[in-house]
């Protein structure tokens, strides 16, 4: 199995993942830290997280995979969502609170 294949597989069968630097619990940049804070404020509580910094084999198959250039990087039902100030920019206009499913806090 490829990463690009592991990649695949991983957004398949997860709602909602994010490809970050460190854990959820203990993120390694801060705008990592700020996506999880986003995710966590609009009541996501399946999210799946790969830390892209125990893998580096991954850090660079992520940004090949979504043709996207940093970390973190969100996955919605199988879609690329995007990056930390995307998902800012979502979340500030209610848009990721309407497509996670979530009333705005």
């Amino acid at each position: 199995m490829t990463i690009q294949d592991t990649i695949r597989h991983q957004i398949a069968t997860n709602r909602v993942v994010l490809y970050m630097k460190g854990t959820p619990q203990f993120p390694q940049c801060g705008f990592s830290g700020a996506t999880v804070q986003l995710l966590e404020a609009c009541g996501v509580s399946d999210l799946t997280h790969v830390d892209v910094l125990s893998d580096p084999v991954m850090r660079d198959g992520i940004k090949v995979y979504s043709s996207w250039p940093t970390v973190p990087q969100l996955y919605f039902n199988g879609e690329f969502v995007g990056g930390a100030d995307i998902v800012h920019e979502m979340y500030q206009q209610g848009e990721l609170q309407q497509l996670i499913g979530s009333t705005p806090v």
